[in-house]
């Protein structure tokens, strides 16, 4: 790796060895069972998973950014409990799913080990029961890059691009993981080179697109060429819906002033390619809160058509950083207050919530829907609805709403109405179990001849 503490011995822990197992001609959304061992050292238990099915006319996936993990000690790293929350609210859905395939989507700001191996060790034990079923997606974020030696480091990106990874420079995020493609950049060290920076697939009726907002995006760079290429090849016959994701947001209302030169590029170089070529979802993570836009171009809602205007097919940007880092920007603050403690909404931004948990992804062929759920109650606390057409539908945050994060009344879906139905049922189920043994041990606890006759006008 390239500089402490990555490469040094203060807390250091050799990360082992990192094995890569690779399945061939796996049959479209069936499922298979596996183990991972060796004779000589055993086999882990039996695990699952249902393969992709590309030819699906239904997508599902779970999406968030900015996930590290809770460890049972102290270190001189904060480490982030309610990343355990987030992980147990995605395991629910997914059990819920029955033999329909899904995926994760982890966009960046992943582990949070800056440089300590063995916080990715503890990563990977709290994602495994998740992992081990349905597949692991993942771009790059600063967390797991920046470093002063990288070899991209334009003058106006200095206050973006800091010491963030550690001294990983983007090591253990490329060995880690293995994304489709084969999309890379030198680090300008001894260290080989970055990985699984950009790359694209299909997964039913929604054609996703991975990018890095850390190396180089701009006109002309292997980056812009890749995307531009993609996004211009997309068979929207077959893949309706194009969401595109990336760590540090195009858009945002939080009070991050760093990243402002680095957001003016991504409007000045991206976001004509999005609006040319009718992305339908921006999603990024970086800021810790979920912020949901309306379809937007330069700064500006298009209409809806909701009440039979005219409108235009704009991408929809959302902020899902929300996963589990607990430190919280604030919004931004009135130019004339800056220290007012009152964080007015923009226009443009439709929902804000201060919550912790993730995003559920639910597309057809006709339909794409986006939820919000929080990690308190495993409730949806936003939504939207996205039509083939590129059409917009108001969800759950029409409404603005202040930096506390006020829940917007939401339509439950069919996937939400059957987590909860099955979690009624269980509760019921519990419930009546609970109420019969307390009856039976009540009846068995009296005595035989303590009845006491009553007459009748006494009772």
């Amino acid at each position: 790796m390239c500089e402490e503490p990555a490469n040094s011995s203060v807390g250091w822990r050799d990360p082992g060895w990192i094995h890569d197992g690779v399945m061939k001609n796996l049959k479209k959304g069936v499922r298979y069972y596996y183990q991972v061992g060796s004779d000589a050292g055993g086999w882990s238990s039996t695990r699952s998973f249902v393969s992709r099915n590309e030819d699906s006319d239904e997508t599902i996936a779970f999406l968030f950014g900015d996930m590290g993990t809770a460890t049972p000690y102290s270190t001189f790293l904060r480490t982030q409990d309610e990343s355990i929350a987030t992980m147990k609210w995605i395991l629910r859905d997914i059990e819920a799913l029955g033999d329909k395939p899904a995926f994760i989507s982890h966009i960046g700001d992943i582990s949070y080990a800056r440089g300590y191996s063995w916080l990715w060790d503890h990563f990977f034990t709290q994602i495994e029961p998740v992992a081990s079923k349905v597949a692991y997606h993942v771009c790059i974020g600063n967390h797991e890059y920046n470093w002063p030696s990288q070899p991209w480091r334009p003058d106006w990106s200095v206050g973006s691009y800091g010491k963030d990874g550690g001294g990983e420079c983007g090591v253990p995020y490329s060995l880690k993981f293995k994304m489709p493609g084969n999309s890379l950049e030198a680090t300008g060290t001894r260290a080989p080179a970055t990985r699984n920076l950009y790359y694209s697939f299909d997964m039913g009726a929604v054609h996703f697109v991975y990018m890095s907002t850390e190396t180089n995006f701009l006109k002309g760079s292997n980056q812009y060429n890749f995307l531009k290429h993609d996004l211009e090849s997309v068979n929207r016959n077959n893949t309706p819906f194009v969401v595109v994701q990336g760590h540090r947001p195009m858009y945002t209302t939080s009070n991050e002033n760093r990243d402002a030169p680095l957001r003016e590029r991504m409007l000045e170089h991206l976001e004509p390619l999005f609006v040319k070529n009718k992305v339908t979802l921006a999603l990024w993570g970086h800021v810790h809160r979920y912020e949901r836009f309306c379809p937007v171009n330069n700064f500006t809602c298009g209409s809806m058509g909701l009440e039979g205007e005219d409108w235009e097919a704009f991408p929809v940007h959302i902020v899902i950083g929300m996963a589990g880092q607990d430190w919280q920007p604030i919004w931004e603050p009135r130019p004339d207050h800056p220290n007012d403690p009152i964080f007015p909404q923009a226009k443009r931004s439709l929902y804000r919530g201060g919550e912790f948990g993730y995003t559920r992804l639910v597309a057809t062929k006709e339909k794409l829907q986006l939820s919000y759920v929080g990690n308190h109650d495993g409730e949806v606390h936003d939504m939207v609805e996205i039509l083939a057409s590129g059409q917009v539908l108001s969800g759950g945050g029409d409404s603005a709403v202040d930096g506390a994060g006020a829940r917007g009344e939401v339509e439950e879906s069919e996937f939400s109405l059957l987590v909860k139905g099955a979690s009624v049922l269980l509760l019921g189920a519990f419930i009546g179990y609970v109420l019969g043994f307390i009856s039976r041990s009540r009846k068995e606890a009296t005595p035989k001849n303590s009845w006491t006759p009553v007459k009748t006008d006494d009772v």
